[in-house]
C-alpha cells in the first residue's frame, strides 16, 4: 500500500501484483496471508502491492463469497 502499511485483518483487497482479489487472513514476517473471498488456498503479498478495494469492489467481492458459501451449504 502507499502508505507502507498492512491492511487490517479481514480487509478485502486487491493483490496489484498477481491481480487477484483476497481477504487479508494474517501477517508473515513482512508479508500479508490473503485468501480468496470464495475460499481457497492462501498466497502471500507484499503490503506495498496492496490496494484497499472501492465499495463497489468491496461489494461485488462479497455478494461472490456469499454465493460460494450459499453453493457449499456453509
Amino acid at each position: 500500500m502507499s502508505d507502507k502499511k498492512a491492511p487490517a485483518v479481514g480487509t478485502l483487497t486487491l493483490d496489484t501484483r498477481s491481480g487477484r482479489v483476497g481477504r487479508v487472513m494474517d501477517f508473515e514476517g513482512r508479508q500479508v496471508q490473503l485468501r480468496p473471498p470464495q475460499g481457497g488456498i492462501e498466497w502471500d503479498a507484499r503490503p506495498e502491492d496492496l490496494r484497499l478495494l472501492g465499495s463497489c469492489d468491496d461489494l461485488s467481492a462479497r455478494v461472490a463469497e456469499l454465493n460460494a458459501h450459499s453453493r457449499s451449504g456453509l
